[in-house]
């Protein structure tokens, strides 16, 4: 039996929302029925739509203490609730941390992880007011799990998104649930950047159990399942969408007989 999610009458805010991630998981929400509004300092090239509804842009800093403030009021005379916040505007160039320098590595941290619990913070006083409360998601990374070469201090500050996420779980439940999602590499319109052309992309895909990179709009599904009833008893928790995770470096570097990426199987060695 197929399982709809209906969240039509919902509220969403998505914070960088515009491209990437961010415009997946606004898709989808749009695709469930919800009332989407999305933030970002620059605007996305065309509106956001899904069967000719649209998301609703909103400049916005999220840095900004007093602006974010100012959004959530402008939000409460709008729309009148907020049902699903999704702390999604994040992001880090790369730079060896001893070479980037201190300043840069507290931008970094300051845009992934204090922000966010600015922002957090005025959503739950418009949540923790209303009848049923709401639902707030933190996208983490697995660079917040594991070593992260080159953007340590975006790997530092989703490590700690992740924990703050569990905290306030306990601090704001009963009336918000708080949650995780903990993402792996995702394919986004600029994945070029990171991985090349066409057959780079894949290749790096074929790294992953699964065997390709997440879409984000898959991110986006589990932003509507958070947001649904179906969830109602998921708090505190790091969920990962990662197609697996990664395989460890050991089991190729291994001379044994492995199973071969993406198998499952033993493969001879003719070394």
């Amino acid at each position: 039996m197929a399982v709809t999610i209906d969240l039509a009458g919902r509220v969403a805010v998505v914070t960088g929302g515009t491209r990437g991630v961010g415009a997946g998981i606004t898709r989808a929400l749009l695709t469930a029925g919800a009332e989407v509004v999305i933030c970002a300092r620059r605007a996305p090239d065309k509106p956001i739509e899904v069967d000719g509804r649209t998301a609703r842009f909103e400049s916005l800093d999220i840095r900004d203490v007093d602006a974010v403030a100012a959004f959530f009021a402008r939000l409460r005379r709008s729309h009148g609730r907020l049902d699903l916040l999704v702390n999604n505007a994040g992001g880090s160039p790369y730079g060896l941390i001893a070479e980037a320098g201190q300043r840069r590595a507290a931008r970094v941290v300051e845009l992934n992880l204090i922000a966010p619990m600015t922002v957090s913070l005025s959503a739950y006083e418009l949540m923790r007011q209303q009848e049923g409360g709401g639902s707030i998601v933190m996208i983490g990374s697995v660079s917040g799990t594991r070593p992260s070469p080159g953007t340590g201090p975006y790997g530092a500050a989703k490590a700690g998104l992740e924990n703050l996420a569990r905290t306030l779980a306990v601090e704001w439940a009963p009336a918000v649930r708080v949650n995780t999602l903990v993402l792996g590499m995702v394919r986004t319109e600029l994945s070029h950047l990171h991985y090349g052309d066409e057959e780079g992309i894949a290749a790096v895909g074929r790294t992953v159990p699964l065997g390709r990179m997440a879409e984000p709009v898959e991110a986006g599904d589990a932003c509507v399942f958070l947001a649904s009833g179906l969830a109602g008893y998921i708090s505190g928790a790091s969920i990962a969408i990662h197609g697996g995770g990664e395989r460890p470096a050991f089991l190729d570097a291994a001379n044994v007989n492995q199973p071969a990426p993406g198998t499952g199987r033993a493969e001879p060695r003719e070394d």
